[in-house]
């Protein structure tokens, strides 16, 4: 049976964070709430960025950008702070992951652009909504996330493959999840792939690259997603000098309703 967390407002887990409470991962926390994937880096490259990221809308739909210097997203969590309110944040260097923090003000500068993209956890309320099971929140996992044989569409210095999440849902189902996922594309939208995963290039489930395996029940079948999680494989491909985000599945919880974000 799955235990319902005190943590029930984007509020709640900003401050759980904050405090160094809560350190794992939020899926399944404020459940009436967006979460967000976070992209942190030096201005001087930022525009690029953004420029990659309206190239990829499918893994990189951005919700706000913040001011130079600023880590207060004011639109989407007013009085939130972008540098201490994650459970877990990775820094990566030059085209390596070097280091796993739950606070990164020491590495924080006045150039620093923050950036938040969209993330699956919106549809997989609306999921829920109408009652269709996820594997990964009833087992207690992260999702599953896999880097694929997609390139996605350069910009300026920025380059490299897409990142899918993976959930398993029986055949019968599926279609209403692709329909139910559509109607979110600032959080990714509909499937990129349902089926065999070689099509992605992915030889196997399990060996995620993110995140953890999880368990198919008989018959179920993978779908997947484009993923917040790609500019992580961004960073890895590009050799960037500095880019900071989130631990995969330790998202930012902001105070926007999923609802919102329905079309």
């Amino acid at each position: 049976m799955v235990e319902i967390s005190p943590l029930r407002t984007g509020a709640d887990v900003r401050a759980a964070a904050r405090a160094g409470e809560l350190t794992g991962v939020t899926a399944g926390l404020a459940p009436g709430y967006v979460q967000a994937n976070l992209v942190m880096m030096p201005a001087a490259y930022a525009l690029e960025f953004l420029a990659f990221c309206i190239r990829n809308p499918k893994p990189c739909p951005v919700l706000e950008v913040c001011e130079p210097g600023d880590p207060e997203p004011r639109r989407l969590a007013p009085g939130a702070d972008l540098r201490t309110d994650l459970p877990a944040y990775r820094v990566y260097r030059d085209g390596r992951l070097v280091e796993r923090r739950t606070d990164v003000t020491e590495l924080w500068t006045d150039d620093m652009v923050s950036i938040l993209i969209g993330c699956s956890f919106t549809f997989e309320w609306a999921l829920s909504q109408h009652g269709i099971r996820l594997a990964h929140i009833e087992q207690g996992r992260n999702v599953s996330m896999y880097i694929t044989n997609r390139e996605c569409v350069p910009a300026g210095r920025f380059h490299g493959p897409m990142v899918v999440s993976m959930r398993p849902f029986p055949p019968d189902v599926v279609p209403q999840v692709a329909a139910i996922t559509e109607r979110f594309p600032g959080m990714h939208g509909a499937p990129v792939w349902i089926g065999d995963p070689k099509g992605l290039g992915i030889e196997d489930l399990g060996r995620p690259d993110f995140g953890d395996v999880l368990d198919f029940g008989p018959g179920d079948v993978p779908v997947f997603w484009a993923c917040g999680v790609t500019p992580q494989a961004v960073a890895l491909a590009s050799g960037v000098p500095l880019m900071i985000t989130h631990d995969p599945g330790h998202m930012f919880v902001t105070d926007a309703p999923h609802a919102a974000y329905q079309v």
